[in-house]
């Protein structure tokens, strides 16, 4: 079994060379190497270590109401720095205080550098997420003599692994949140969990539990283990021979079984009622258990019926709004009351568009947020910051320094799709008071990368008009500072932006400042759109994306949080927020774990931390006024027939047996095959017949016993092509980057990577990184035989022809809605397969219809839309999720058929909000056409809990915690 990678695996020696005076040793480069203090001129202190102590117990973060704060340190936050790393200045070892510091600082240089730059040896997500808590430890810190800042009680801390340590191989130390070291954990403590924290073993976080003498300082170190039940058995036995804490662990324990026990005496009760019931003759509806929706079905239709109307049809669906839990946002400075009565800005008079009262509002708030002012007063919170005596305390980190701490210029954008947000942020480069003859670099995907230009031209007056530079093909790259500073706007692409850190080929970063090019200069203000790109901040482009230099940062997206909370810790880390927030292991300690158990003072730390950096309006608020038509959905229930249901309870018994398996830990590829067949379940609720043969089976056995195949082989290629695509449409992440696939391939081992990551790897390793089979050249990468985000072309085997529930079901919607001669309908998919078995049956009914989808040329595709547009016949448009990028205007229909369910409802709501958008003047309907009792109904669950995710940041309370889809007990979930 591999070993997790945890925060400290990156800080193992990178086997630098240095010369030193007779045999060659390893630096470690990658860690804030240090040494507890060996030598004093006062008394010795001894570790000592215990679980009641009479220390204060480790804290929770405080609300923003809280005052009292202590005193702050004295040292002034250094978090951006400009690091230049000298190898020459690693000496054999301090001797004494001033190499000692000269050392440390050479140190703390590496490890920056080092932390930036490293893409593949990083924390293992899973870790922070799903490990569980085992006990808390109550020692202390010792070597303070060398730290002047101030220890506050409740302050979070960085616990760093030294093994590259000269003075003790198992030395942890502890730094507080600018990375400033504060000591060591005595050395007792610290040999009982090296060993278990290099193993990965253990996962350890901190915070000060009293005030810090000369010598030492009291802390709390959570321990966090793995929430395996066989695997967790094992740690904690071996931490209790080790004397440590497992208190929590073993209470957890007990809870669990407790449950357990309570599930049973339910499901068994259940049993026993229904039993009785059908001895009675009464037919049984289980509301709780697995079959909870059986009772599922669709409205009764026969061919002799007359054609019913959309009313009639819809009558006996359930309506829903799946964004109802997007709707509650009123505390904190996010209620719509308190947004309602922001100030507003004065119309700039450069534009020439006049802006809505709402956008003025929006103007002004980023004009206060670019000059931000430090609190003045003690109930005052500004980015998380508090006035508390002379000094400043940071709410979430339990921070304090006595200088005026620095304040991030910028913030986060998150109006709802539709509301304007391009023409907000040009009427601020407009208006900006501060205007320097310095460039706003303006970075989006290249889909919209026009429309920024297009926007500033058709809005500004003439006579005012920004010089703009499209910063993207050889002939506008590689400009000097000077070149670039001859226009107000640069727009350049994420792309373009991450090749000039990271060129082609390279793992390792160019030297900056760079002497031309994007990272040459320092910009007036960087404008992220569609932010959400760099949701990920291990990926090159999320790190090129920080690396930039500028007065002012600002990230525009209408998802925030698109699946987890680390989503919005990038955009933290991007702005620069200062305080501690941007390190990841404080993040997830002041946020994301307690969040993840309920912790309602995390809560409110989150919405708080929402309201001072973010601004976000919903197109249904009041004042918003955009007078948008009403929106429906609607669930449509579809059942299977008889031989679809065998086929589906074929796949899900397979499922069941997989997870088993996987469990059990049995077969290198379980969960390759696990995630074949879930998809396979979820195309049988669409066409069973998209479902192919078993050809991805048969290559999983031949991997399994040959570990590579061969790839000219047109068998096994096209099997390698139908395994990737599986990978690709369940949203797999690269194993390499930890990002989602881009250009994605397939190794001949079966294993699915960008094609960026491997080609690298192979580079260096000539090996995958999986599971160590020799990949000696890029010749043995197979590509997708479609488009990204593009299901294959119908197989030759599958006759379009042959209909299905879901299509039957489809057609008989699209007919009820054009007795309507007002009604134009958008039909959405994931697969285009599908949508080649759907045309073909449009075609058989007489409904005439175009499409839309990622393998059409740009031309076909401006045709297509034109044709809904403008032909009153064309009343049906075919089109994939994947087409459903920014810019998108499809305001020409008024409905949409959702036909299948993805796991991600941003997606499915970028899909909708293509029709229901500013320019719609009819009332618009959402039907979602489901299976009963099937895959589809728990997908939309997760979709439930992403959402309400999202909606927790801005004020919804949240009653059970978000849980990870893809994890074994939620596919088990699945497949109930």
């Amino acid at each position: 079994m591999t070993k997790r990678k945890l925060p400290w695996d990156s800080q193992r020696p990178t086997t630098k060379r240095r010369p030193p005076p007779s045999t060659a040793e390893t630096v470690d480069l990658t860690g804030d190497d240090d040494f507890p203090s060996s030598s004093t001129s006062g008394p010795q202190k001894s570790s000592s270590f215990s679980s009641s102590q009479g220390l204060a117990p480790l804290p929770t973060p405080p609300s923003s109401s809280q005052s009292g704060y202590p005193t702050s340190s004295q040292r002034a936050p250094q978090i951006y720095k400009d690091y230049t790393p000298s190898l020459s200045r690693l000496t054999q070892g301090p001797q004494n205080e001033s190499e000692r510091d000269s050392w440390l600082a050479t140190q703390d240089q590496e490890a920056d550098i080092a932390r930036e730059i490293d893409l593949t040896e990083d924390f293992d997500d899973d870790v922070y997420e799903n490990f569980m808590l085992y006990g808390i430890l109550n020692t202390k810190i010792v070597g303070c003599r060398f730290y002047d800042g101030q220890a506050t009680v409740g302050e979070y801390v960085r616990v760093r692994r030294e093994p590259g340590n000269p003075y003790d191989s198992n030395a942890i130390r502890i730094d507080n949140v600018l990375r400033d070291q504060i000591g060591h954990i005595g050395r007792q403590v610290a040999a009982k969990l090296a060993s278990l924290m290099d193993s990965g073993s253990l996962l350890v976080e901190g915070a000060l539990t009293g005030p810090k003498t000369f010598y030492d300082c009291p802390i709390g170190l959570k321990l966090f283990g793995t929430n395996d039940p066989v695997a967790g058995a094992a740690l904690a036995k071996q931490m209790q021979e080790q004397k440590l804490p497992i208190t929590e662990w073993v209470r957890s324990k007990r809870e669990a079984e407790k449950r357990r026990q309570e599930l049973e005496k339910q499901q068994k009760a259940r049993e026993k009622a229904a039993a009785a019931m059908k001895k009675k003759g009464m037919q049984v509806f289980d509301n709780e258990g697995p079959n909870r929706y059986s009772n599922l079905g669709p409205p009764p239709a026969a061919s002799s019926q007359p054609q019913q109307n959309m009313e009639q049809l819809l009558s006996g669906t359930s309506t829903f709004n799946p964004r109802d839990v997007q709707d509650a946002m009123k505390k904190l400075g996010s209620g719509e009351d308190v947004l309602e009565k922001m100030p507003m800005a004065d119309q700039p008079p450069e534009l020439a568009t006049i802006l809505l009262p709402y956008q003025r509002q929006g103007l002004q708030w980023m004009l206060d947020h670019e000059s931000p002012k430090l609190p003045e007063k003690s109930d005052d919170l500004v980015q998380m910051w508090k006035k508390s005596g002379k000094g400043y305390f940071n709410v979430a980190t339990n921070f304090a320094i006595s200088q005026a701490p620095d304040l991030a210029s910028g913030g986060l954008l998150a109006d709802d799709m539709g509301l304007g947000k391009t023409i907000q942020m040009i009427s601020l480069i407009m208006a900006d008071p501060h205007k320097n003859r310095t460039p706003t670099l303006v970075i989006a995907p290249l889909s919209v990368m026009s429309n920024w230009s297009t926007q500033a031209a058709f809005h500004v007056k003439k006579k005012f008009a920004p010089r703009v530079l499209t910063y993207h093909g050889a002939e506008n790259k590689n400009l000097s500072p000077h070149e670039l500073k001859e226009y107000d706007i640069v727009i350049t692409t994420y792309q373009t932006m991450t090749q000039e850190l990271f060129p082609y080929g390279k793992s390792t970063p160019q030297p900056l400042p760079a002497s031309r090019g994007l990272f040459s200069i320092t910009w007036r203000r960087i404008i992220l759109d569609e932010g959400h790109q760099i949701r990920n901040p291990k990926a090159k482009m999320s790190q090129a994306a920080c690396a930039l230099q500028a007065a002012s940062r600002w990230v525009l997206t209408g998802t925030p949080i698109v699946n987890t909370l680390k989503d919005l810790y990038s955009h933290v880390k991007f702005i620069r927020m200062t305080g501690g927030l941007t390190e990841f292991e404080i993040f997830n300690s002041t946020l994301i774990r307690p969040l993840k158990n309920g912790d309602p003072q995390a809560r409110l730390l989150l919405q708080a931390l929402m309201a001072t950096l973010c601004l976000r309006r919903m197109k249904d608020m009041k004042f918003i006024e955009l007078k948008l038509p009403n929106i429906t959905f609607h669930k449509y229930p579809v059942k299977l027939l008889p031989h679809e249901q065998e086929r589906y309870d074929a796949f899900r018994s397979e499922a069941k047996g997989l997870v088993e398996a996987a469990k059990a830990k049995k077969g290198d590829n379980t969960m390759t095959h696990l995630l074949e067949v879930l998809l396979r379940l979820r195309q049988t609720c669409n066409h069973w017949k998209m479902c192919g043969d078993e050809r991805v089976k048969k290559l999983l056995e031949l991997v399994e016993s040959n570990k590579i195949v061969d790839v000219t082989n047109a068998a096994n290629r096209k099997a390698l092509q139908d395994l990737l695509q599986v990978q690709i449409d369940s949203q797999e992440d690269c194993p390499v980057c930890l990002d989602s696939l881009k250009s994605p391939v397939i190794t001949a081992c079966a294993h699915t990577f960008c094609r960026e990551c491997i080609e690298r790897v192979i580079q260096t390793q000539q090996k995958c990184p999986m599971c160590r089979a020799a990949l000696a050249n890029i010749e043995q990468l197979v590509e997708p035989a479609a488009n990204f985000g593009e299901g294959d072309e119908v197989d030759p085997d599958i006759d379009p022809e042959t209909t299905s529930s879901k299509i039957e079901a489809l057609v008989k919607v699209l007919k009820a809605s054009g007795a309507d001669s007002d009604v134009k309908t958008v039909v959405f998919s994931q697969w285009t397969s599908f949508l080649d078995l759907v045309q073909t049956q449009l075609l058989r009914n007489g409904v005439n219809f175009t499409r839309l989808d990622g393998k059409m040329t740009s031309a076909r595709r401006d045709a297509a839309i034109e044709s809904l547009n403008t032909d009153a016949s064309c009343k049906v448009m075919l089109a994939s999720l994947s087409v459903c990028s920014v810019g998108l205007n499809l305001v020409a229909a008024n409905q949409v058929i959702l036909a299948d369910s993805w796991w991600a409802p941003a997606i499915e709501d970028q899909a909708v909000d293509r029709v229901h958008r500013l320019g719609q003047t009819r009332d618009c309907k959402v039907v979602r056409l489901v299976v009963g009792d099937s895959i589809e109904d728990e997908v939309l669950e997760i979709q439930s809990k992403k959402r309400k995710l999202a909606s927790e940041a801005f004020g919804e309370k949240v009653k059970r915690e978000e849980k990870r889809a893809g994890t074994l007990r939620d596919i088990e979930r699945l497949l109930r």
